[in-house]
């Protein structure tokens, strides 16, 4: 009895043991970290491309309020409610905080006192972006204002409340590599469009169905999804269901207008803002890989 009884304490806690390692919060590898200081006029473009505004300022911002980033309205989901922080750069937001610290955070998901973020903030298509991209729009968002207060903590369900736990969901879904394989010979627009699309964009976050642990769906990417705020569906944006042209496509992310002379609603109506701030050759190249991607009926 005591034999079997020392075995069984030995078995949990290797366990123990192996679990903590495989939940661990990895950050990048030093040489992978972004190092050179960022472009501020470069960072604008990536801002609006990852509509940072969109959670992290007052809902309903409008204007230079879009610049003010002290925390957004909270994000409700199955697993909880989510809070976005203060991320301007005054003493409750990003203060204080290394460029490489914010690099970990947007491509690890990995905060400055080494614990998981929750992946409500979309580092899971974050981790596609450059080092370059990362540091410009850290540039950026120190030239903002500051904004004072932080947001009361979210209220997150047991036992999702257990941040360790993270870790595993990470070794799942955290992945850098491209979601579509595109064929050799892809036009450079295409290539450019699925950076910005399955990288700083994050248009999966909304548009492609999760699996039952909140990871999202790649055998169905940007197929549609239940609304994340709790009515009706985000709609397929592959060419499987959208049948607008590319230019159609370009020109509603510019104007917010559909080709059938209706307007952007929900909450499209901040996404397309913020797509109306990029290049007319960034909205191009968005629409060109959202016409390469497999479709899905």
């Amino acid at each position: 009895m005591r034999r079997l009884l020392a075995g069984l304490f030995g078995l949990i806690l290797v366990g123990a043991v192996a679990g903590w390692i495989v939940t661990a919060p990895v950050t990048l590898p030093d040489a992978q970290v972004a190092q050179a200081p960022g472009d501020t006029t470069r960072g604008a473009r990536i801002f609006w491309a990852g509509g940072c505004a969109s959670c992290h300022a007052e809902k309903g911002a409008k204007g230079d309020g879009k610049l003010k980033l002290g925390g957004g309205a909270v994000l409700a989901t199955q697993f909880g409610d989510f809070q976005p922080p203060n991320i301007s750069p005054g003493p409750d937001g990003l203060a204080g905080w290394t460029l490489a610290e914010f690099d970990n955070a947007m491509r690890r998901g990995v905060s400055p006192q080494g614990r998981h973020y929750y992946p409500a903030f979309p580092y899971t298509s974050y981790a596609r972006m450059t080092a370059a991209d990362i540091a410009d729009l850290f540039a950026y968002l120190q030239s903002l204002p500051a904004v004072a207060g932080k947001p009361a903590e979210g209220d997150i369900a047991f036992p999702f409340n257990i941040r360790r736990g993270i870790g595993l969901w990470k070794r799942l879904y955290l992945d850098d590599a491209p979601v579509i394989a595109l064929p050799a010979d892809a036009p450079q627009a295409v290539r450019d469009g699925q950076y910005l699309v399955e990288g700083p964009g994050h248009c999966s976050e909304c548009h492609a169905p999760r699996t039952q642990f909140g990871g999202i769906d790649k055998a169905n990417w940007l197929a549609g999804a239940p609304n994340p705020e709790g009515k009706g569906m985000i709609p397929n944006i592959t060419p499987g269901k959208l049948t607008w042209s590319a230019a159609e496509i370009a020109d509603y992310l510019k104007t917010g207008f559909t080709p059938e002379y209706d307007s952007v609603g929900g909450t499209m109506v901040a996404v397309q803002a913020n797509m109306a701030q990029l290049t007319d050759a960034d909205r191009a190249a968005i629409a060109a890989y959202l016409k390469a991607v497999p479709a899905v009926k």
